[in-house]
């Protein structure tokens, strides 16, 4: 906890790294869908009529989107195999480390991941971008672990 009258600063975003344990991915330049939501009830009850109850339900995890420049087939394959009926999960994480390289700031974890949308590269000979490759994970949970 900051002491009174210190300010911390916020962490910066681009210094990130992505793991998916059992595959062998290179960087990622975006991460994407990092979020939680609870959905709510409304309860109307006989007594109040100025207002709704809310009672809090299940929690829901967005999708994480990946976006890297294709370097290997890693990524492909995994969604491939899931299109020929092979569900492989992997849990992962997603670190935030300090501006200067080191520290790990914040790590969330994901867990039983597997890929449900594969994007290939917008290509255009009149243009020198890198080929970007973007996947979409579903994933049964997230958890801030720092």
């Amino acid at each position: 906890m900051t002491a009174t009258g210190e300010r911390s600063q916020p962490f910066m975003a681009f210094r990130f790294e992505v793991r998916i344990d059992g595959l062998a991915v290179g960087g990622f330049s975006e991460c994407a869908g990092i979020q939680l939501e609870t959905e709510v009830q409304d309860y109307a009850e006989g007594v109040h009529n100025s207002h709704l109850l809310k009672f809090p339900t299940r929690t829901r995890q967005a999708n994480l989107t990946l976006k890297r420049g294709i370097v290997d087939r890693v990524l492909w394959e995994w969604y491939y195999d899931l299109t020929q009926g092979q569900v492989r999960r992997h849990d992962g994480t997603i670190r935030v480390r300090a501006p200067d390289g080191g520290q790990i700031v914040i790590e969330w974890q994901f867990r039983r991941a597997f890929p449900l949308k594969w994007v290939g590269p917008d290509l255009n000979a009149s243009q020198s971008s890198v080929a970007v490759e973007t996947l979409e994970l579903c994933h049964q949970g997230l958890e801030r672990r720092r």
